[in-house]
């Protein structure tokens, strides 16, 4: 059995359909379940998150492996990490594969990644055979915005032609399906990035392609961009967002071949989650 915490994520989703396709006895744990979340042969769920280890106890019971990936937790002054990977190990999981960040390697400095930080120690510290996976920006946060392309045909962004490898979700999943599933990955640190640089004038272009319409691109201030950011994660999150989305260090530019290696195909690219996700912007 494998315990997916996060399943109703951009993440998660992906990897509960992958691992119960594979014929996998899934629990898949969220903060609140969903009216559609019922149980079919192979998947059960669970409330629950990673900053609860006691109440992690039930759907961790007989699970062989844990995924783990932080949500509201991420800036959460929360529950030491110790306790969910002890209560892991009594639970008797052997494998735990941890969704960090690229920016918590690349930029330890940042407060916004202390927790991602410190689950990697934990992790690594546990015992357990473990695989983190370190992704750069996500395709998915694109979501942001599907409203104004929705009533406008509109993209507000800073930072038009900076251009980064973001990386399709549905990828980590894949990834993550391999690490928890197969032999091989035990102690591995896999940089996830999608296959090419792509910046947020590209990227509304690949919307308006796939839509058959004009979007216009306006693109924002570094401090128009932070004013608005800071209304849904704190100050400090949004101006370590900027940093990268501004200013990237060569390695944040850098386009890894680990999802290739992994997985045996090329990454996806920012083109083909908009076509899978097009309905968000209709």
């Amino acid at each position: 059995m494998i315990t997916v915490t996060g399943a109703t994520g951009n993440i998660g989703r992906t990897l509960t359909e992958l691992l119960v396709a594979a014929g996998e006895d899934v629990v898949a744990v969220s903060r609140r379940l969903r009216p559609e979340t019922e149980g079919r042969p192979g998947l059960r769920w669970a409330e629950g998150h990673v900053g609860d280890a006691a109440g992690m106890r039930a759907p961790l019971a007989g699970a062989r492996a844990l995924f783990v990936v932080l949500g509201g937790e991420l800036n959460a002054h929360g529950e030491k990490p110790e306790l969910l990977l002890r209560t892991a190990a009594d639970a008797g999981v052997e494998r735990v594969v941890l969704v960090s960040s690229q920016v918590g390697a690349t930029r330890p400095e940042a407060p916004s990644h202390a927790r991602l930080r410190a689950f990697e120690a934990a992790v690594r510290a546990s015992g357990l055979d473990f695989t983190i996976l370190r992704p750069g920006g996500f395709a998915s946060n694109a979501f942001a915005w599907a409203d104004t392309v929705r009533a406008k045909r509109t993209v507000f962004a800073p930072f038009a032609d900076v251009a980064l490898p973001v990386v399709d979700p549905a990828d980590i999943a894949a990834v993550a399906a391999k690490a928890l599933r197969e032999d091989g990955h035990g102690g591995r640190v896999y940089e996830l990035t999608g296959p090419e640089l792509v910046s947020p004038r590209r990227q509304t272009a690949a919307i308006a392609a796939a839509l058959g319409e004009e979007v216009t691109f306006v693109e924002l201030s570094r401090e128009e961009a932070y004013a608005a950011m800071s209304h849904f994660m704190p100050e400090e999150a949004a101006a370590g967002t900027l940093d990268v989305l501004g200013t990237p260090l060569p390695a944040e530019l850098r386009i890894s071949p680990d999802v290739e290696t992994v997985l045996g195909r090329p990454a996806g690219g920012f083109g083909g989650w908009v076509e899978r996700n097009l309905p968000a912007f209709r």
